[in-house]
């Protein structure tokens, strides 16, 4: 700060040495004015403490306000102006209130982006509970004629659309996930198994044979964003596995007692150069831009959702072909004060 105060003081400093200079100038060519060159020296160095001593003084006055606020700076909260320094001078007074004045000005305007959000919000949520009527009509038709081939395929469509449709709902109840969150106690290969019957008609369409290895195990998590995580990363691996293929669930327990789930598939793999944006908002990678329906949100909105619940989602090490996404989820011991909490909400 000091640098940058000289800086904006050259003008001072200039004006010092021009007067200095002028006066020593004067005491030299004036002819009646007899002065010993050591006296001229001592005058010179006079001058000059007390123009630091000046300067310094200044330093810490003008600065004392900025220094402040740099300092209130590294511990930002909601509620900054009111920890605002008290200002010294005009100056420090005119910054203050432009200060306040824009915070002011951006809570305004960030409430009213926030309100616009919640309406807009509440408009998608009303659409996407309107849309679902004719959905479940239509899958009601659908399963009373199964038998026919054409149904059978309009039934892969149709799931499509619903999967869209739910995530959606999901991306639109994503900001308010933390009052939505309800801890219980379930079967990891329960949560697999209706993630695969859900998505049933499009493994078939695509001849995909799926399963579920290793031994079963409880997991405390929340079920519905639990299953919403596994689903967008078995839609992926369904969306991008060739034909005739398969699909496969590991469950495992780590030594610390953390629950794993993998999810193995068959197809091209991820580029080696798109694994670390691979969850990234928007990210297709080199295989989404082969498929030209990917839309980069699964990844992003599963690994959103798994950083809010408590659980770490990361691809294994790159491997020859297909893809293994892994799944760990947290100690159950660490979720023992939310545990207490909920208790009676958690089935025993």
């Amino acid at each position: 700060m000091l640098i940058h105060y000289i800086g904006s003081r050259k003008s001072w400093i200039l004006l010092f040495v021009s007067l200095l200079g002028l006066t020593d100038l004067l005491i030299l060519f004036e002819q009646g004015l007899r002065v010993e060159f050591i006296s001229l020296l001592y005058l010179n160095t006079l001058y000059i403490i007390l123009f630091l001593v000046f300067f310094i003084w200044r330093y810490i006055k003008e600065t004392k306000y900025i220094a402040s606020i740099a300092k209130l700076q590294e511990v930002m909260t909601s509620d900054w102006t009111e920890n605002l320094p008290e200002p010294e001078n005009e100056l420090d007074r005119i910054t203050s209130d432009v200060l306040k004045l824009a915070s002011l000005q951006f809570k305004r305007k960030l409430s009213q982006l926030k309100e616009a959000q919640l309406i807009e919000n509440d408009f998608t949520a009303s659409w996407i509970h309107e849309v679902k009527t004719p959905l479940t009509a239509m899958k009601l038709i659908m399963d009373a004629r199964l038998s026919d081939p054409d149904i059978r395929k309009i039934e892969t469509e149709w799931l499509r659309i619903h999967l869209l449709v739910d995530r959606q709902l999901h991306m639109t109840r994503l900001p308010a996930l933390e009052s939505d969150y309800v801890l219980e106690r379930v079967s990891i290969h329960r949560l697999a198994a209706e993630e695969i019957r859900e998505l049933a008609p499009w493994c078939m369409e695509k001849n995909l044979a799926v399963s579920i290895e290793g031994n079963d195990a409880m997991v405390v998590t929340d079920r519905k964003w639990c299953r919403f995580i596994i689903r967008q990363l078995l839609t992926n691996a369904i969306k991008y596995s060739p034909s005739d293929k398969a699909l496969l669930f590991v469950t495992d327990v780590m030594e610390a007692g953390n629950v794993i789930l993998d999810l193995i598939d068959e197809g091209p793999g991820i580029q080696p150069h798109d694994l670390p944006r691979i969850f990234d908002k928007g990210f297709t990678g080199e295989n989404g831009r082969i498929h030209n329906a990917a839309t980069g949100l699964g990844l992003y909105l599963a690994q959103t959702v798994a950083g809010k619940i408590g659980i770490t989602l990361h691809v294994q090490p790159s491997q020859s072909q297909g893809t293994t996404m892994r799944i760990i989820f947290t100690d159950p011991n660490t979720f023992e004060t939310v545990r207490r909490g909920q208790e009676e909400n958690i089935p025993l």
